[in-house]
Parts: structure tokens; sequence; C-alpha cells
């Protein structure tokens, strides 16, 4: 079976983020690939792991993790096949929290697959533009379907204070049914490569 993870990119209190990595999960979960149990998907919340800015002493391509936090991390990252990123945009780009717990591991990320549900006024997609370079250093495939919900008819709000309901326009679900078909796909595609990495030499 194919494990994905969902991961929530933000770690600010009341994030839209979450609701929107809910969403996805739900319809995931419907998804063909799903219920004939070849895949699975699972919400990682980066919120729940608390993870210092980059404290370990030695580069993450060396493996040598010496934090706890990290090996945590570490073991949780490589138990998945593959990823949809749930990221916001903040000042162009995706928030440091989520950089930050990209470049604490290496090998974790190895030869997986990606895709991106994007959210904000742009509807994040430069968020996402960061995250492709930041991905393919190491060594994530990263798919071309992408959702960018718009924080103006994607979400309803009434406190600014709260993370708000997602309510996706019909076209979203649609392409996220692609994103996570391609996301699928790739990773199994990739599924020798992680076998090979992971026999000793």
């Amino acid at each position: 079976m194919i494990k994905i993870a969902v991961v929530v990119g933000s770690t600010r209190p009341s994030r839209r983020t979450e609701v929107a990595a809910r969403w996805v999960a739900e319809v995931a979960a419907r998804h063909p690939a799903v219920t004939a149990g070849e895949a699975s998907f699972e919400v990682v919340d980066l919120a729940e792991y608390e993870l210092p800015l980059l404290d370990e002493p030695l580069p993450a391509i060396f493996g040598d993790y010496r934090h706890e936090k990290t090996r945590r991390w570490a073991r949780t990252v490589g138990s998945f096949d593959g990823f949809v990123f749930v990221t916001p945009e903040y000042n162009h780009s995706m928030p440091a929290a989520l950089k930050n717990a990209i470049d604490l591991l290496y090998a974790e990320w190895n030869n997986k697959a990606a895709g991106f549900v994007s959210h904000g006024v742009q509807g994040g997609v430069r968020a996402v533009e960061h995250l492709r370079l930041t991905l393919a250093e190491v060594q994530v495939a990263t798919v071309r379907s992408q959702v960018a919900l718009s924080a103006f008819t994607d979400f309803e709000l009434t406190d600014p204070t709260e993370p708000g309901v997602i309510k996706p326009g019909p076209h979203q679900e649609e392409t996220l049914n692609e994103l996570i078909g391609e996301v699928i796909a790739w990773s199994r595609a990739l599924k020798p490569l992680r076998e090979a990495e992971a026999v000793p030499a």
C-alpha cells in the first residue's frame, strides 16, 4: 500500500491551513485508489512536532540526527511514500516552519513524490514555486497538478481571528482528485528507487 502524508505546512494558531488539510484528507478518503485499499492518506501536523529551528550539529545529508525531536520527525517522514503539502503563502514564500521541517532531514525525503494545495490572497501559488525548488534538492518529485485556494472565494470567514470554513468551488475538488491520482502514481513508480536505497551496500 502507498502511504501519503497530508502535511499541515503552518504552525500558526487558528490556521486555515489545517482546515484545508482536513478537506484534502476527506476528498482523498473517497478516491478510488484509497477505497480499493491501494493507498492511504494521513494528516501530519507540523504543530504537533514542535521542531526547533535547525539545531543539528551536522548537515542533514549525513543522517546523523542527534536530537530526539529530529529523530521523531525523521521516523514520521521516512514512513511515507509521498506527500501532499498544504501551505499558505507568507511574504511571497512558504512558512519558515515548513522550510525548517524540510531542511532538518535529507534521506527520508529521497525518491518520493509530492503535490501541493496552497491558499492565500493570490492562491498561495508563489509559496509553491519556492517549495518545488526546495524539494527538488532533497530528491522529491513534484507533480504538475496544483490546487490554489483563494482566501476570497474558497473560504467563508466571519471572524479574522478564526480559521473559518472551507467552501471550495466544484472545480477545486476535481483538480484535487487529479493531484491525488498523480501523487499515488508517482509514489508507486518511485518505489523501486526507495527500495534500492534501503538495501545495505
